[in-house]
């Protein structure tokens, strides 16, 4: 009796043990289906850290073209999901985060019983197509776990990855007419002709390989798959919806529609039959490599050699463990948890993988490289994501960021142009947003320390893409100092980001001594000055003669001299040098009473109805913190003289522009620079300007956090009084010795130590 006493209370103690630590677990605070409504552009499906599969749902097929033109309510769509649709289409490998144009969705699965039907549907009839309508009730969406019941199909889908491999799940019921459906047709930001070409081997009864080349934001996509079935399929087939051609060789000897090995074509879908019994699970192992069917498969058998779907999905699962535990949080309340760790989720999305299990991958320059001694990594948004997301991996993942920039300095030295990479993905550069931001990321690793590669060689890419002419009026900025309105649609916000970069590539200069190339970048860098016009106090288009544009909205966007973003917020973007910047704005008093104009008027809803990717959730008076020019404006309250209103304005974006709802994103999350920004304006710090070495100081919304840092050191944040109405900075200290400054250096983080707030309900105003 005793020994079973003993026993029944060692296997509570386990019982309670293994429960205290799922409690303790991290990835519980992870919700995937935060920023799938609306503008958010998130997907809920499956991916590990910085996968190269993200297997995730789309939810309609909305072309990119109507009519001969573009639809705009694909924009919807960037993410392939949106939680607002009834239906689900399938389940495809390829998925951006949170990007404001998009691309992929490549290789999409459904699975059906009873009639097979080889056609998508439409969301009003989903029976007329493989489609399926499904409810939110029976939908599960966790780090690197997807689940969801398809309704007209009574079959439960489940999801998980590895790096390069997605695992299906399928529970059918009984049934002799069981399908999975492969759609080599589907795509995200779809029209007729974006598939080139697509190629595919039935190579036994249970392994199919082949691949897919695209032509969209990418000109020139190729990606290869590998597909494994648990259980052989008794008959397949293919239908050819491509346009007829004329010379089509001998092929008509076979009939290829049905069981026929080896297909090839623009535009075809293909299906795989079994019987099966009730509650039936039937699982697929789909690869992908940049390379070859070899390499997918190569990965597919190092990645997941086995049918054990828990166990991929559990693996998946500790390492966006390990991912989200290098910054452990005390905060408020679950919401302000989930916040966090969804957010910090989101930072860990892309830029993606792209290389095989062996280090290959092809280049920008169409051949196979193999990366010796680094990760290479594909899908950077640099405009997006050089200004918080980047110099967020400077701290709590420094090595990956370092690999990240190895991959720019690849796409360097493939590129026909000579150029660092604007906007790539997958041996592209499809040029999107302006600046040349690449430098951005570069520059404040090489100041920071954590570039891992040749400095020099470095900063020849960076002065090369700087110097290239022919790109968006760079040419025109050289000679005059300023981009001509009559020469480019963008002229002063490529003007302003340009002046940034360039003041980036003399801080590289600088640190190197090449005193040459700090003076010709550090005068570059004041150019902003030359699109001021200073008597109505904005930036402002200037055309060739030199005059400024007379025509002219400070709050309109459109066709203004701008990208996302009128003058009111762009005016504000001088990073490198914003007490110049407010000097000239009428100095630190007048320039306060401006700011404070621009968080409390109303900016009324025509000034961006024409701006697809923002809407009135993702505004603040007239402060656009849905897209990112505007991210360091509340931190400026600094440098006035009024730091409590940085503090105030932070607490109060933290609140109204995040939430836990599937709409909980004020904008696209744009590759987790929206979720770098929440990062670290809760932790009480923001990078302003990136390449400089300081962060600075805020209000944080966490009770105390502690960031485990590379070297093993552990940097910790207290906030001593927090509260919600408790916004104000009292004191601030620094390993226990008073902080006199507004920023903390990067030094002082590396170095390990606490920063400690002590906060209050009213501002602490100095005289």
């Amino acid at each position: 009796m005793k020994k079973l006493l003993t026993v029944f209370v060692l296997c509570s103690s386990f019982y309670a043990y293994s429960q205290n630590k799922q409690n303790q677990l991290l990835i519980q605070y992870v919700k995937p289906i935060i920023g799938t409504q609306k503008m958010g552009h998130t997907f809920p499906g499956a991916t590990v850290p910085f996968g190269a599969v993200q297997l995730s749902p789309d939810t309609d097929t909305i072309p990119y073209e109507k009519d001969g033109k573009y639809n705009k309510d694909v924009y919807r769509y960037c993410a392939g999901y949106q939680y607002d649709d009834p239906t689900i289409v399938g389940f495809s490998h390829t998925h951006f985060s949170g990007t404001g144009h998009s691309d992929l969705g490549d290789f999409l699965i459904m699975p059906t019983v009873g009639k097979l039907q080889l056609n998508p549907g439409t969301a009003d009839h989903p029976e007329n197509g493989y489609r399926s309508a499904f409810s939110h009730k029976n939908e599960v969406a966790e780090a690197n776990y997807y689940k969801v019941k398809l309704d007209d199909q009574q079959i439960l889908a489940e999801l998980t990855t590895s790096t390069r491999t997605g695992f299906h799940q399928y529970t059918f019921p009984a049934s002799d007419e069981a399908h999975i459906i492969l759609d080599l047709m589907a795509g995200i930001y779809n029209y007729e002709d974006k598939t080139v070409w697509t190629h595919v081997r039935v190579e036994n009864d249970s392994l199919v390989t082949g691949y897919r080349q695209t032509n969209g934001w990418a000109k020139n996509r190729m990606v290869y798959f590998a597909m494994s079935f648990s259980k052989p399929f008794k008959e397949y087939g293919t239908r050819d919806y491509s346009k007829g051609q004329v010379y089509k060789g001998f092929w008509r000897k076979f009939d290829q529609s049905k069981n026929f090995p080896e297909i090839a074509g623009k535009q075809l879908r293909m299906y795989f039959n079994f019987n099966t019994t009730d509650q039936e699970k039937i699982k697929i192992k789909f690869a992908l490599s940049p390379v070859s069917t070899k390499n997918a498969l190569e990965n597919m058998q190092a990645e997941i050699p086995h049918w054990d779907f828990n166990q991929v999905k559990q693996e998946g699962q500790q390492q966006w463990e390990k991912e989200l535990s290098k910054i452990k949080i005390k905060a408020a309340g679950t919401e302000e948890m989930v916040n966090f760790y969804t957010a910090m989720y989101h930072a860990a999305m892309m830029p993606t993988v792209y290389m095989d299990v062996n280090g290959e991958y092809k280049g920008l320059d169409q051949n196979v490289h193999k990366a010796e001694g680094f990760v290479h990594y594909t899908s950077f948004s640099l405009w997006d994501t050089y200004r918080a997301f980047h110099p967020y991996l400077n701290i709590v993942n420094p090595s990956r960021n370092a690999d990240m920039i190895q991959s720019m300095l690849a796409h360097y030295d493939q590129s026909a142009q000579k150029m660092l990479p604007i906007w790539s993905h997958y041996a592209n550069d499809n040029w999107c947003m302006s600046g040349y931001h690449s430098v951005s990321v570069i520059a404040d690793a090489i100041i920071k320390g954590t570039f891992k590669g040749g400095a020099a060689k470095a900063l020849e890419a960076c002065v090369t893409t700087a110097r290239t002419r022919s790109y968006e009026g760079i040419g025109y900025y050289i000679d005059m100092g300023y981009i001509p309105q009559d020469k480019n649609s963008t002229s002063v916000s490529s003007t302003l980001e340009y002046a940034y970069d360039d003041w980036c590539i003399a801080q590289i200069a600088n640190k190197l001594k090449r005193t040459d190339l700090y003076n010709e970048f550090i005068k570059r860098a004041d150019n902003w000055k030359n699109v001021y016009d200073s008597s109505i106090g904005y930036m402002r288009p200037r055309m060739t003669d030199g005059t400024f544009r007379k025509e002219f909205d400070v709050l309109k966007t459109d066709g203004q001299g701008f990208i996302e973003g009128n003058t009111w917020n762009y005016s504000l973007y001088v990073p490198q040098d914003p007490d110049q910047m407010i000097e000239m704005m009428g100095g630190k008093k007048k320039f306060a009473v401006h700011l404070d104009s621009l968080f409390s008027m109303h900016l009324p809803d025509e000034f961006f109805a024409e701006t697809e990717d923002i809407t009135r959730e993702g505004i603040i008076g007239n402060y656009v913190h849905g897209n990112e020019p505007s991210h360091h404006v509340a931190y400026l309250y600094n440098r006035t003289g009024q730091p409590w209103k940085t503090q105030e304005k932070v607490r109060m974006i933290l609140k109204k522009q995040y939430h836990t709802g599937p709409g909980g994103l004020g904008g696209n999350d744009d590759c987790g620079q929206m979720s770098a920004w929440y990062i670290f304006s809760s932790l009480g710090f923001y990078p302003v300007a990136p390449a400089s070495d300081q962060y600075w100081l805020g209000s944080p919304s966490v009770y105390s956090a502690a960031i485990q840092l590379e070297n093993g050191k552990i940097f910790k944040v207290e906030a001593k009084n927090q509260s919600d109405k408790n916004v104000y900075v009292q004191k601030v200290t620094l390993n226990g010795n008073a902080l006199d400054r507004l920023y903390i250096s990067h030094h002082d983080i590396t170095e390990g130590g606490t920063l400690i707030y002590t906060m209050g309900p009213k501002p602490k105003i100095s005289k």
